[in-house]
């Protein structure tokens, strides 16, 4: 059956990987995007109209990296249940003296980000979480996304767990692209410290990108616009 390889354990680790890869690709669009708060309003909102103002690119896109989730989180959680069926308690004790707190909690810090996507997704996509946020337009009739952000990263409490998941996800991702190497068969004794170290860097990276944007709200570095003061 063609589908076999794929339900087999190397079959379902190389999704995990591929999956694993496109989510990464988006995290660091979705990062190089939202950096446009940092050069104003008009930056943002020029940014957010022109992805909006192309659903036939916006649309598949968003399908796809609902695919890819689905996909990671389906096949994780199938290689997780094999996993404690075959392993005994003694050797998963064993094996956790020699592994990284990041390795051991894969799966609890993915289920935390996949909770803060959804209630990502639901304040400033959907905007069910303040829908006030629907209403928001600049002088020339764009969505405000500026202002919606700042205001909404302006709530200590939005800031805080956005700063926590973020920090999970650079926890998740200095394991997981080791684990990515590994997988696709390019982390070799020579090459394992270097790419080691390169994974922590761009989780770090990656961690440091996105939480200067509710730092700097907090901070009061990035402000609202003239004339929303008062929201």
């Amino acid at each position: 059956m063609a589908t076999q390889p794929l339900n087999s354990s190397v079959g379902l680790k190389l999704l995990v990987a591929l999956s694993g890869l496109g989510l990464f690709g988006f995290v660091i669009m979705h990062m190089l995007g939202n950096w446009q708060i940092f050069l104003g309003p008009d930056a943002l909102n020029s940014y957010a109209y022109l992805l909006k103002s192309n659903p036939q690119i916006l649309w598949p896109a968003r399908i796809g990296l609902l695919v890819i989730i689905l996909v990671h989180v389906g096949a994780t959680f199938k290689i997780k249940s094999r996993n404690r069926k075959a392993r005994p308690d003694g050797y998963a004790s064993e094996k956790s003296l020699t592994s990284t707190w990041a390795s051991r909690h894969m799966m609890l810090t993915g289920l935390v980000i996949l909770a803060f996507t959804l209630f990502h997704l639901a304040h400033y996509t959907l905007m069910l979480v303040d829908p006030s946020f629907a209403d928001l337009h600049d002088a020339m009739g764009r969505h405000d996304v500026y202002t919606m952000v700042v205001t909404g990263f302006s709530n200590p409490f939005v800031a805080g767990f956005y700063i926590f998941a973020i920090i999970l996800l650079g926890l998740h991702l200095s394991h997981g692209l080791s684990s990515i190497w590994q997988t696709l068969g390019i982390n070799n004794k020579v090459w394992r410290p270097y790419l080691q170290k390169l994974g922590c860097l761009i989780a770090l990276f990656i961690v440091l990108g996105n939480i200067a944007m509710p730092i700097a709200v907090l901070a009061g570095l990035i402000g609202l616009p003239a004339g929303a003061a008062g929201l």
